[in-house]
């Protein structure tokens, strides 16, 4: 590492250069390609995915998106003169636009059942051609809209008119803002403060424009470059800052800045690659679960993460190498002309606290676990689903219509399910009329309709509209009563096949092999874990330890979004709709970036530590230093995740919020309570078994200096070599 340092500072210009032309590049890659992002969150193999199958193979039908119109007179009914006419002009006006393949009016003898009982309300469905361009679409809307006013109130949705919340790029300008005034405040020197944001943005916005060229090549989700912004700016910005603040120190203690960049990247520039290896190797973690959207989110915040590291470890050193010595501040410089800028290791706060655990590891340490675990408790009543138009602000016209609906149809009626039957004989097609009667007398179905049948078609279609809202718990046990017991009685004794399918069914499927999914992920995360701390630090306890508290501030970050997002506590304070599931893939997510971030702070704490034990072999002094000198910018760092994750969520996107809430919850504490006090606990009760590996292992295993260079230990003869205490001050 200290011969790419000592290369990038003497070609800095030419590094520099290299970043910029490389953005440009890839610049100019999208804006010839375009971006190819899809959302696909469908599971393979289920019922609702066998479905699906059966009724595109049957209908061949090239038609494209459906969405609603749905319209609500305040006084009186739809079909008045006055209202019926103003609607039925509008859908006419609709049906003759350029990429509208129909449109089911409720004021046809066939729509009749697309008024509400009380008259109240009324939808119309426009499906589009396969190809309608969005501005064939929009000028739909337009129309739809158009005959609103006073006492005719008009929303849309479904999949063509959905208004996905768009990205609030204020969140990303607020995140780097905050983490700047972190800086700025606590080191007093601009420098400090406006390089790791540098490094970082440039980083970003890097993986950013490779990301959109490769929605080309996988699938990606839409959400892939906010989740990339939001993770890599968060380590972007703590991997420069802890490369920084080395090279600060060693400015200090005397060096050249040329010998502080290279001891720097030596040291703390080494813990940084292997930190974000730990993260890259939770990420890619996730592609052993073998679902396509989920993969594609991996692998693209994956990339963000190398190139960040990438950033920090090149670009940064060619930068540091610019701006010489004002990386420090003006009173570091006046105190280094002196002759007096040494950092003192046993000085400050940090040290001081440092201290106090040494003193007391057994009562702090199940203070802090108490603390933890009942935060973390909220994750055993998680429940995952997909949200809808139901959770949006109620300012939205998806909800506005969402809700229309509820109140004039029925909840049910915004998610039916919807039900393939291959019927191939006269007996098969009988007994799905039998289904259709059996099913109307289950419980929570409040009716159900089926399609006739042409001659010579062998599949037909059921819609089965639930009591309960799409996202309700209800409608899962309902899916399953159908799937279970109803369906199987009807299918006995005929070739009749019946699948469970549409939207509903769908998203409940795809939460389903997720959540038994999730147990044996989080034990493979903590495994590859375990075996790179092992690697990283010739021990068997201290990975043991990180990888079973890393699986506790796991579920500390479940237990912040199922309370605010599942149970509702604080929501709508912070407009983020009502209460709901969690995101089928968010805990996936959560549980690989997580991981990675946790074993991050173990990387940067338990290394230095580790470089003291490798000089003096006294374990309590190599855990009090450790945790005395990376105690504030381990604070600092946390702090500043903290600011980048908590500003996405109110950037508008209930996904990414949940993200930012879970991710800013789960770093405060991991910082501030596992690393700060529960690790440093049971490393000074554990003494010298800290680093303890049996002799076999450790000459089977490859030698990788996450530290750097060091001396070897050197037995001590007094167990405990440290100054007195009475000397601290700040």
């Amino acid at each position: 590492m200290s011969s790419l340092a000592r290369w990038c500072h003497r070609h800095r210009l030419a590094v520099v250069l290299a970043w910029v032309g490389l953005l440009l590049a890839l610049g100019a890659g999208v804006g010839a390609v375009g971006s190819n992002f899809g959302n696909s969150p469908t599971a393979q193999n289920t019922d609702s995915a066998k479905a699906t199958a059966l009724l595109q193979q049957a209908a061949n039908s090239a038609a494209g998106k459906t969405s609603r119109i749905v319209w609500q007179l305040k006084d009186g009914k739809v079909t008045e003169p006055t209202a019926e006419r103003a609607m039925t002009g509008a859908l006419k006006r609709i049906a003759d636009t350029p990429g509208v393949a129909a449109v089911s009016s409720p004021y046809t003898a066939s729509g009749a059942r697309q008024i509400s009982k009380d008259g109240a309300t009324a939808y119309a469905t426009v499906t589009f051609d396969q190809g309608a361009s969005d501005t064939q679409i929009d000028h739909a809307k337009q129309l739809a809209t158009e005959p609103g006013s006073a006492t005719l109130h008009i929303a849309l949705n479904g999949q063509a008119f959905t208004v996905n919340p768009a990205p609030n790029p204020v969140a990303d300008v607020m995140g780097i803002a905050l983490a700047f005034v972190v800086l700025l405040f606590v080191f007093r020197a601009v420098w400090v403060a406006a390089l790791p944001i540098i490094t970082a943005v440039v980083g970003v916005g890097t993986s950013a424009v490779a990301v959109i060229l490769l929605s080309h090549v996988i699938t990606l989700s839409d959400t892939t470059l906010t989740l990339g912004s939001l993770i890599g700016l968060g380590v972007g910005i703590d991997y420069a800052l802890f490369i920084v603040n080395r090279h600060r120190a060693n400015l200090m203690a005397g060096m050249g800045v040329a010998e502080s960049i290279a001891k720097s990247l030596n040291t703390s520039g080494r813990a940084v690659v292997f930190a974000g290896l730990t993260v890259v190797v939770a990420l890619l973690g996730m592609l052993t679960l073998n679902v396509g959207i989920i993969n594609g989110m991996a692998i693209g915040a994956a990339v963000t993460v190398v190139l960040t590291v990438l950033a920090a470890v090149t670009l940064l050193p060619a930068l540091l190498g610019m701006i010489g010595p004002r990386v420090l501040s003006r009173g570091e410089l006046r105190q280094l002309t002196c002759g007096t800028g040494v950092f003192g290791t046993w000085t400050g706060w940090w040290g001081r606290w440092a201290a106090r655990v040494q003193s007391h590891p057994k009562a702090l340490g199940l203070v802090a676990l108490a603390v933890l675990a009942a935060l973390a408790l909220p994750t055993l009543s998680l429940r995952l689903g997909a949200s809808d138009d139901g959770n949006l602000p109620t300012t939205s016209t998806n909800r506005q219509a969402y809700d229309m609906i509820a109140d004039g149809f029925g909840p049910g009626f915004n998610g039916p399910l919807v039900l393939s039957v291959q019927a191939p004989t006269p007996a098969d097609k009988a007994a799905e009329t039998k289904l259709v009667t059996a099913l109307e007398q289950v419980d929570g179905v409040a009716s159900t309709s089926a399609a006739p049948m042409k001659d010579g078609q062998t599949v037909g279609v059921i819609s089965v509209v639930p009591t309960s809202s799409p996202q309700s718990a209800a409608t899962s046990d309902l899916i399953h009563r159908l799937r279970h017991d109803v369906i199987p009685k009807a299918e006995q004794g005929t070739s009749m096949k019946v699948y469970v399918g549409g939207v509903t069914a769908s998203n409940d499927d795809f939460a389903s092999v997720l959540m038994s999914k999730l147990p044996v992920f989080v034990l493979v995360i903590a495994a590859l874990g375990f075996l790179l701390l092992t690697v990283a630090f010739r021990s068997l306890l201290i990975p043991a330890v990180g990888a079973v508290l890393n699986i506790l501030s796991i579920g500390v970050a479940f237990g912040a979004i199922v309370v605010v997002f599942q149970y509702g506590f604080g929501a709508s304070l912070l407009g983020l709709g009502a209460a709901g599931p969690i995101e089928s893939f968010v805990p996936i997510l959560v549980v690989g970036i997580m991981f990675g971030l946790s074993m991050d702070y173990q990387v940067f704490l338990v290394s230095r530590m580790r470089e003291e034990w490798a000089h003096t072999g006294d374990s309590r002094r190599a855990v009090r230093v450790g945790q005395a000198e990376t105690g504030k910018v381990i604070a600092v760092a946390a702090t500043i995740m903290v600011c980048v994750f908590g500003s996405f969520v109110f950037g508008g996107m209930r996904v990414i919020s949940e993200f930012g809430l879970s991710l800013a919850v789960a770093v405060a504490l991991d910082a501030l309570l596992i690393r700060m006090v529960v690790v440093p606990a049971l490393m000074h009760l554990c003494g010298r078994a800290n680093w303890w590996l049996p002799r076999r292992l450790d000459q089977a295993l490859p030698r990788v200096s996450v530290e750097g260079p060091a001396d070897q230990p050197t037995p001590s003869s007094d167990p405990v070599r440290e100054p007195q205490t009475a000397g601290l001050t700040d």
